[in-house]
């Protein structure tokens, strides 16, 4: 290939990466979202999908699926999210054709596979979709999933990972409908050891300790939480968690990083779109209010996930540079011009940009509060007017109903 054909090439490539920036062209689907405008966000979608790229294709059903979910379209989520947990699973066994590709352009020409916590909340938000349904059983079997996937990822592929403090306390709260108090017990407690900060959302733990003879624990435990109250609930008492999805996931940006050959490649960091604030909820007449206690922060977790990876980004980098280098040293020999192979080295560089797609659909955080109330039908609130922040809900004795809120501040 000559060196005016390289260049060609380069210029080609480095152009369609430009015009095909998914985080970009998603704008207006984010402005529509984030206004609860959910119809608009779909259509806005649809666009993406007819006009887009096919390497953004498990980002358009992430996206549709967070969009469904916010909307309360419970089953239509489940559909899409599905669909997104089947294509991720065989993008996993990415072709190695494309997978060289990307030394000569950039991660940007490779179809987005999903950070390892994105493809974990594909179950969450199953779970909390099937909850919503009523469905405990199909909402367990996503909770496991999520904690299966994490065990292996931290004992097979020794990844610093840890277990999603909102996966172990949701199953607490789905065992704990069902009556099963030992594995109700069990993931609750996994994730305070996750998330010491539950507060009062430690309640099911002392009276399950208590109930399961778990003696020494309960102790220890009221010693810890000695203001929180944990009586047996009464014959005609049910419970209500309430799951707040709060703020806006962090978008990854471009930061530069030294090698150790002393060479300057940039790679994606995460960058917070703001800290989400406490959210109000209020149920029934009565009006028995709490705020939210923060269970998980998807800012920190998509953090560590990250920087995990990068050490592998880091030598795709330096292999890139390689190939590079050796397009741009045959261009000067075969045109005789030094100026010429320097000039190809540099465009060829200019397309080593990082790859900043991420599923910007996610919450920040999510947040958690729970009431006792007497069986019966109730309101449940979340802080003053807006759309969508009021969920009718029926408590049954001895059961334990979850509602689910988008808050996007």
């Amino acid at each position: 290939m000559s060196g005016w054909a390289v260049l060609a090439l380069a210029s080609v490539v480095l152009l369609s990466g430009c015009a095909g920036d998914y985080v970009a062209r998603t704008r207006n689907l984010r402005t529509a979202y984030e206004s609860e405008s959910y119809d608009h966000a779909l259509a806005e979608l649809d666009a993406v999908a007819r006009h887009g790229s096919r390497k953004d294709q498990l980002l358009v059903l992430l996206d549709r699926g967070m969009v469904l979910h916010a909307a309360g379209r419970w089953r239509d989520s489940i559909q899409v999210l599905a669909e997104a947990e089947r294509l991720a699973g065989e993008l996993d066994a990415i072709s190695v054709s494309e997978e060289a590709g990307t030394l000569l352009t950039n991660e940007r020409e490779r179809a987005y596979r999903g950070e390892d916590f994105e493809k974990l909340m594909i179950s969450v938000l199953q779970a909390l979709n099937y909850a919503q349904l009523g469905q405990d059983e199909e909402a367990l079997v996503e909770v496991r999933r999520v904690n299966e996937r994490l065990q292996k990822m931290i004992v097979d592929e020794s990844k610093p990972y840890e277990q999603l403090a909102i996966a172990r306390y949701l199953g607490g709260v789905l065992y704990e409908d069902q009556g099963e108090w030992d594995s109700a017990y069990i993931d609750y407690a996994k994730a305070l050891e996750l998330e010491p900060g539950l507060g009062p959302l430690a309640e099911p733990l002392l009276r399950l300790a208590k109930k399961t003879g778990r003696l020494d624990e309960y102790e220890q435990l009221r010693r810890r939480f000695p203001d929180v109250g944990h009586a047996p609930l009464g014959p005609g008492e049910g419970q209500v968690v309430v799951v707040v999805e709060a703020g806006l996931s962090p978008e990854k940006e471009p930061a530069d990083r030294y090698t150790d050959t002393h060479d300057l490649i940039q790679v994606p960091v995460y960058r917070e779109r703001g800290s989400p604030t406490r959210a109000r909820i209020w149920v029934g007449e009565g009006q028995q209010q709490q705020r939210t206690v923060t269970v998980t922060s998807l800012a920190d977790v998509a953090r560590v996930h990250l920087e995990d990876r990068i050490g592998r980004m880091l030598a795709r980098q330096l292999a890139a540079a390689t190939v590079k280098a050796g397009l741009a040293a045959g261009a000067g020999a075969l045109t005789k011009s030094k100026e010429l192979g320097a000039l190809t080295f540099l465009l060829l560089n200019a397309m080593n940009e990082p790859d900043l797609r991420s599923w910007l659909s996610l919450p920040a955080e999510f947040q958690l509060a729970r009431f006792r109330l007497p069986a019966g039908r109730y309101t449940v609130n979340m802080d003053e007017g807006g759309h969508g922040n009021a969920r009718e809900v029926e408590v049954k004795p001895g059961r334990v109903q979850v509602v689910v809120f988008r808050r996007y501040y």
